[in-house]
């Protein structure tokens, strides 16, 4: 997939690429790799006073029938 990216912070870019050609990488894989990493990190957890605070939130989509799969792995449906 071909991608721009503005604004990306000069200096960072080119450290990127350096690493990517001492890696003998393309810059493209590596930069796919720190999205992946990025991305792998949990999210920041929210402070909370109480219980009673708690609201729900959205699953991602594609998770439409998470529990018919887990019913799948648990009980071999």
């Amino acid at each position: 997939m071909d991608t721009t990216i503005r604004n990306l912070d000069e200096s960072a870019y080119r450290s990127l690429k350096a690493r990517a050609a001492l890696r003998g990488v393309p810059i493209g894989q590596l930069m796919s790799e720190a999205i992946r990493a990025y991305l792998g990190r949990p999210e920041p957890v929210e402070e909370r006073r109480s219980l009673a605070e708690l609201r729900p939130r959205p699953y991602p989509g594609g998770c439409e029938r998470l529990s018919e799969e887990v019913d799948k792995i648990v009980y071999g449906a």
